[in-house]
């Protein structure tokens, strides 16, 4: 079916005490990545989040990481969040549901995604210990909740997200960022089939 659709692009930015955050987004992108946190190996994560979910993501972001880059990554994934919910607009049309299973590895991350506008986040099996991991040298294991919590909290995604398997603290968290990217990438896309909102209260 060919239909002209109103282009799904959203460009949100963030300034407060503690980091300045610019993110634009198009759902309906080939995966292309510009993305300059400060943070390589956030760098690195989002980067592949907009590979494998066909989203093109540009973030720019700075803070206060002299101190720590918790505000610096958390703030990045607040604002990736509400662009995301902004470019999904009234949502009709698009399959809502998302699911996916992907190793690095040893490691094996699934994620499940509904994009019904109720978030909620569960984040389940890492091994112990695996918060306390410094990876690539700035960025420690407990970010990557904090990053999950804050992009589904804003995005309006209810996220389940299980570890599998695992044991190297870089492998566990790049399978889980590529995890939610392929669910991502399911949900968003339109089917033909749906007509309206996919839900039975009409909205979402």
């Amino acid at each position: 079916m060919n239909e002209t659709r109103t282009p799904r692009v959203a460009e949100v930015t963030r300034a407060t005490s503690e980091s300045r955050v610019k993110v634009r987004v198009n759902l309906d992108g080939t995966g292309q990545a510009n993305i300059h946190t400060t943070v390589p190996f956030y760098d690195h994560m989002l980067t592949a989040l907009a590979r494998h979910s066909l989203i093109d993501l540009d973030i720019a972001a700075s803070g206060d990481t002299d101190i720590d880059v918790h505000h610096t990554v958390e703030d990045t994934a607040i604002v990736l969040g509400q662009a995301l919910r902004e470019a999904l607009g009234d949502k009709a049309g698009i399959s809502r549901f998302g699911d996916a299973c992907v190793p690095l590895d040893e490691a094996l991350a699934h994620a499940v995604v509904d994009l019904a506008g109720r978030p909620y986040v569960v984040c389940e099996g890492e091994p112990e210990g695996q918060q306390y991991h410094l990876i690539g040298g700035h960025f420690t294991g407990s970010l990557t909740y904090h990053v999950f919590e804050s992009l589904a909290l804003n995005a309006g995604i209810c996220l389940h997200l299980r570890l599998l398997a695992g044991r190297d603290p870089h492998h566990i968290v790049e399978a889980q960022f590529k995890a939610l990217a392929r669910a991502l990438k399911v949900a968003v896309e339109y089917d033909s089939r749906v007509v309206g909102v996919p839900s039975t209260k009409g909205t979402l």
